[in-house]
């Protein structure tokens, strides 16, 4: 069977605009969490991090705009010009464009925004993408709640092995916005307090916004140094409930054991998990079960959300691209916020950052709301 691998990349975020200064800040265990009080979105104060308006405006113009976009689309556009300029490749018939979001331009909806409510829908947004870089496709819009970035790189992996195209650009993007802060906070799971993954004190989620993107190619050559191969993939969705997950972790289980299969790995050969990790108490506890059940609860595990919220659509790609850097780096980044284990089943989480012998596989998991997994293995390329 051919190879697929996941190459350029970027991330704009609270942390930086590149992928290379993200995962500096990360190493330095440095959070972009801040807390905020704005009545207009919230009553109470809340935790998030935030892109810079002024800086995400200012390389926003370098790709000399000729219309108005919205706030998402500047951070997407951003993102996916740097992978595109970088890769070099060009936008023939043969490439594809996935846009992984939860909510996409949900704002457009708000009475008060100067765009018309129609650029919320969702192929309004894959339209917008596609015609600013001139793609011969269509976009293909991923929108399956907090798995969509990491299934969007599945899904790009499968259109490649299918022959459909040769190489796949995947842009993802959320941003924070007074609906979504007022749906979790309506769930009563925002945290007042920057958030902590499987922590026995963990008192909810935070809400971050990101965008980042990748190129998935078939290509072997003029491949980045943190390049990786997928090697298995799955999704499964378990139909538990509309927000709560499975209290016995079987969606999740099933991806990982399908994910492993494909892979040809046994769970002694994954290296470390980057896990969803909400600090929401069903959904750790989820994961803590899935883990053990697919006897991956001595694998190094880490959670990210601590340095940027959940960024719902995005975090899953987010986190792949942090993967890389991991793998390539052959460090383990810290779980911030974690002190001590708050679920009923063993894992190994990563209380602090540190640099391993030799690291060569990890596997990426997420879950969301609906019933939805996703689970994915990526190996280092060795030269």
């Amino acid at each position: 069977m051919a190879k697929v691998y996941v190459s350029y990349n970027t991330i704009i975020s609270a942390l930086g605009f590149t992928s290379k200064t993200v995962v500096e800040n990360i190493h330095n265990e440095t959070s972009g969490l801040q807390r905020f009080h704005d009545a207009a979105i919230l009553p109470n104060p809340f935790y998030s991090a935030l892109i810079d308006s002024e800086v995400l405006e200012t390389e926003f113009q370098k790709l000399g705009p000729k219309s108005d976009f919205t706030r998402l689309e500047k951070m997407m556009l951003t993102a996916l010009h740097a992978v595109i300029a970088d890769s070099k490749i060009e936008l023939t018939d043969r490439v594809g464009l996935i846009i992984s979001t939860t909510k996409g331009n949900i704002d457009a909806l708000d009475s008060n925004n100067p765009f018309p409510p129609e650029r919320a829908y969702l192929h309004t947004l894959g339209n917008t993408i596609r015609d600013f870089f001139h793609f011969k496709n269509d976009a293909i819009v991923v929108s399956n709640a907090c798995v969509s970035g990491i299934l969007a790189v599945a899904i790009a992996k499968r259109y490649i092995l299918q022959n459909t195209y040769d190489h796949v650009f995947i842009v993802s993007g959320d941003m924070v916005s007074q609906f979504i802060l007022s749906g979790f906070n309506s769930f009563q799971a925002l945290s007042s307090e920057p958030c902590k993954p499987y922590d026995a004190n963990r008192k909810g989620i935070n809400i971050g916004e990101v965008s980042a993107a990748v190129l998935v190619t078939k290509n072997d050559t003029n491949l980045v140094e943190e390049a990786v191969e997928i090697l298995g993939e799955s999704s499964c969705n378990d139909a538990n409930h509309i927000s709560g997950p499975s209290r016995t972790g079987e969606g999740l289980y099933r991806s990982i054991e399908s994910a492993l299969f494909q892979s040809g790995l046994k769970p002694s050969e994954i290296d470390f998990i980057s896990a969803h990790g909400t600090a929401t108490p069903f959904n750790d506890e989820m994961e803590a079960i899935a883990f053990n059940r697919s006897n991956l609860q001595q694998v190094p595990v880490n959670s990210l959300k601590g340095y940027f919220g959940h960024t719902l659509g995005a975090s899953g790609l987010l986190e792949t691209i942090v993967g890389m850097h991991s793998l390539k780096n052959n460090i383990l980044y810290a779980s911030k916020g974690f002190d001590s284990l708050g679920v009923s089943q063993p894992l190994n989480i990563i209380k602090s950052t540190q640099t391993v012998s030799k690291l060569h596989t990890f596997l990426k998991t997420a879950s969301g709301f609906g019933g939805c997994n996703t689970a994915v293995v990526f190996k280092k390329i060795t030269k």
